[in-house]
């Protein structure tokens, strides 16, 4: 049995279509048809319902799957294990992240890991959800929050965490809020990132946690949005310190309850069967030492101004 047959048939159930396969691939989908019906006879069961608009994988098909997935699950570990004495790693390396994480940050980072690491073939795929590392093939999720999910592996890459900021303007007119009870009285600007709960905010302070329900007329999926009302004047945000440091920096937007924030570290998490690559290990590590060592976004002051 061809491991490249496997390859095609995981690709195919991933995508549930043989188009969408053989894009990924780089070949035609008459090619991954002909692949399959391959397999399918030395199997002697049906893999797909086909249809002239889709494919739907079968009850066999799903336990050829599993069945497939170990199989090459094995034989890259295989390939690590004699691999992982060799100075240089190789191989693609398929890594999932936030937009503005990924964009801002992860993706300069790579652009410098190809460049030490010339056999490594990155592909960095930005999304504002969790991923299923597993069964949408991914090494490695770059994830802010928190970190807890069966069968993953987690490892702290810099420790980080969101603040409540507002415009000057804002602030004259509606005044500062001198608990965290008192944001649900004013126009909080609300962000979601990925599964990140939606307009409950819970506030790590002198007295532990405190929770809140916000509400607003202004929402979005992307920070830089809530950014750009936020120093506009349209209310209060809670956002990652590396999104609103320039803000802070040069007066756009100032502190909100200073003693407060949220926990917001950066994550990498990996699958147990991920964790033991070489191209996967040096890639954290890498970025774990860049976004240390990186922008003073990620370093500024997390306690706010001294009185």
């Amino acid at each position: 049995m061809d491991l490249k047959d496997l390859e095609v048939f995981c690709e195919a159930a991933r995508r549930s279509s043989f188009v969408g396969a053989s894009l990924e691939i780089g070949t035609t989908s008459a090619h991954i048809s002909k692949r399959i019906a391959i397999l399918e006879s030395q199997l002697g069961v049906r893999l797909f319902h086909r249809t002239t608009r889709r494919v739907v994988i079968t009850e066999d098909g799903e336990r050829a799957y599993q069945w497939a997935q170990r199989i090459l699950d094995d034989a890259n570990a295989m390939s690590e294990a004699f691999s992982s004495a060799k100075k240089e790693p190789s191989g693609p390396l398929r890594i999932a992240t936030s937009q503005r994480l990924g964009r801002e940050h992860v993706a300069p980072i790579l652009s410098a890991l190809g460049k030490r690491y010339p056999r490594i073939e990155v592909w960095l795929e930005l999304m504002d959800r969790r991923v299923d590392l597993i069964t949408e093939n991914f090494d490695l999720d770059i994830r802010v929050g928190d970190p807890t999910q069966p069968r993953l592996i987690a490892q702290r890459m810099v420790e980080s965490r969101r603040i409540l900021c507002a415009s000057p303007d804002y602030l004259a007119q509606h005044g500062h809020p001198k608990t965290v009870a008192e944001l649900a009285e004013h126009e909080c600007l609300l962000f979601r990132e990925r599964d990140q709960p939606f307009g409950n905010w819970r506030l790590m302070g002198p007295r532990g946690m405190e929770a809140v329900k916000v509400t607003s007329r202004f929402s979005s999926n992307h920070s830089d949005v809530v950014r750009g009302w936020s120093i506009d004047g349209k209310g209060i945000c809670l956002l990652s310190i590396w999104d609103v440091a320039q803000p802070l920096i040069d007066g756009r937007v100032t502190r909100v309850l200073p003693a407060y924030h949220e926990p917001a570290d950066i994550w990498a998490m990996t699958s147990t069967r991920s964790a033991g690559s070489a191209k996967v290990r040096v890639c954290v590590e890498f970025l774990k030492k860049r976004l240390a060592n990186g922008p003073h976004a990620l370093n500024i002051d997390p306690e706010g101004p001294r009185s």
